[in-house]
C-alpha cells in the first residue's frame, strides 16, 4: 500500500510469502490464522464450561466448522455470483473452477450457512442441543470475518464505491485508488499501454509510478477496511452485550443474523457491486440475503425468549454447564 496526501493507493502485493516454487497468499494466511484464533477461543468457551463442548471435543467441531466455511463459502461464491465456473476446466491443477479457491472467490455468506449446517450435524452426533452448538459457532466467527475481509484487499478485489465528484478533486486521505483500474478507462491501446506500465511500477514500488497512476484513476470509499471493522470488531462487541449473562440457546444465533444482516447492508450500500449480480432495482443479492437473515434472526431470538431452553454462555456472568453425557 502506497499512502499519498490524498488518497491510498493500492500497491499490496497478494503474495506473502515468495519461495523458489511456492507461492503463498494473503488469502490464505487470512484464513488460516482466522480458523486458529476461532480454536482459541473455543478451547476457552470449553475449558470454562460456557459451552456444551469439552475442549477434547473441540479439535472435532473446529474441523467440522472448517469444512463449513471452506465448502459453503465457495459453493455460495459460485452459485450466487460466479455459477461460470461450474463449467469451468482447464489442464492444469486444480483442473476445475470450483475448486480454484486459490484464486479466491469466497462468499461469507454462504461460509455462515456452511458452518450452521456442520454445527448442527455435529451436535445431531455427538447428543448435543444444535442451538448451543450454533451459538458456540456464532461467537467464534467474527475474527474471521474480519480477517477474509483484509484478505479482500490485499487481494485488490470488492472495491468500494466511486466517491462523489465533488470529492475527486481533493479527496480525502482514507479513499482508496485501484492502479488496475486505470487499465480498464483507458481509451485506446497506447492510453492501455501506459497504465498497464504505471500499474506495474506502482505495484513493484515506485512511488512516482504510484502518484502518476493515481492521477487516472477515480477515488472510492475504503469498502475492504470498513467491512473488516462491522464484520470483525462491531459485530464481536454485539455478541459479547448480549451474552454477557446466559442465554437460552440460540439468543446468541439470532443476535448474530440480526447484528450482521444489518451491518452487512450497511458497509455493503458503499460497496461496488458485481456487475452481473442479481438485483430488485437499488437491492443486491447480498442486501436481499442480509435482509432475511434479519428476518430469521428476529424470530430464532423470539423464539428463543419463549422456548423454556436451559441458559448457556454468560462472557462476565457465566452459568457452567455439565459435561455431555
Amino acid at each position: 500500500m502506497t499512502i499519498l496526501a490524498e488518497s491510498l493507493v493500492h500497491t499490496v502485493d497478494p503474495f506473502a510469502i515468495h519461495l523458489t516454487d511456492t507461492l503463498v497468499r494473503w488469502y490464505g494466511l487470512a484464513y488460516a490464522t482466522g480458523f486458529l484464533v476461532a480454536w482459541g477461543m473455543l478451547l476457552w468457551l470449553a475449558r470454562t464450561r460456557r459451552t456444551p463442548l469439552t475442549p477434547a471435543l473441540a479439535g472435532d467441531f473446529i474441523t467440522w466448522c472448517i469444512l463449513g466455511v471452506v465448502v459453503g463459502g465457495r459453493m455460495g461464491h459460485v452459485l450466487l455470483y460466479d455459477r461460470g465456473l461450474l463449467v469451468k476446466f482447464t489442464s492444469a491443477f486444480p483442473f476445475w473452477g470450483v475448486l480454484e479457491i486459490h484464486q479466491g472467490g469466497m462468499a461469507s455468506h454462504g461460509g455462515i450457512a456452511g458452518v450452521v449446517l456442520a454445527s448442527v450435524l455435529f451436535a445431531r452426533r455427538n447428543g448435543m442441543n444444535p442451538f448451543a452448538l450454533v451459538d458456540t459457532a456464532a461467537f467464534i466467527t467474527p475474527p474471521g470475518l474480519m480477517l477474509g475481509r483484509l484478505a479482500n484487499w490485499a487481494n485488490g478485489e470488492l472495491p468500494g464505491k466511486v466517491l462523489p465528484e465533488a470529492m475527486q478533486a481533493s479527496p480525502p486521505w482514507w479513499s482508496i485508488k485501484y492502479p488496475r483500474e486505470a487499465m480498464e478507462l483507458a481509451q485506446d491501446a497506447v492510453s492501455f499501454e501506459r497504465a498497464r506500465d504505471l500499474a506495474m511500477l506502482a505495484y513493484a514500488g515506485d512511488r512516482q509510478a504510484a502518484i502518476d497512476v493515481a492521477a487516472l484513476v477515480p477515488a472510492r470509499y475504503p469498502n475492504n477496511f470498513i467491512q473488516a471493522a462491522t464484520d470483525g470488531p462491531l459485530l464481536m462487541l454485539a455478541l459479547v452485550v448480549v451474552w454477557w449473562k446466559p442465554r437460552a440457546a440460540g439468543t446468541l444465533t439470532g443476535t448474530f443474523l440480526i447484528a450482521y444482516g444489518v451491518l452487512r447492508n450497511v458497509s455493503e450500500s458503499l460497496r461496488e457491486p458485481d456487475p452481473d449480480v442479481f438485483r430488485i432495482g437499488p437491492l443486491t443479492t447480498p442486501i436481499l440475503i442480509s435482509i432475511g437473515m434479519v428476518a430469521l434472526g428476529s424470530w430464532i431470538t423470539w423464539r428463543a425468549a419463549h422456548s423454556g431452553r436451559a441458559l448457556i454462555g454468560g462472557i462476565g456472568q457465566p452459568v457452567l454447564l455439565p459435561p455431555p453425557a
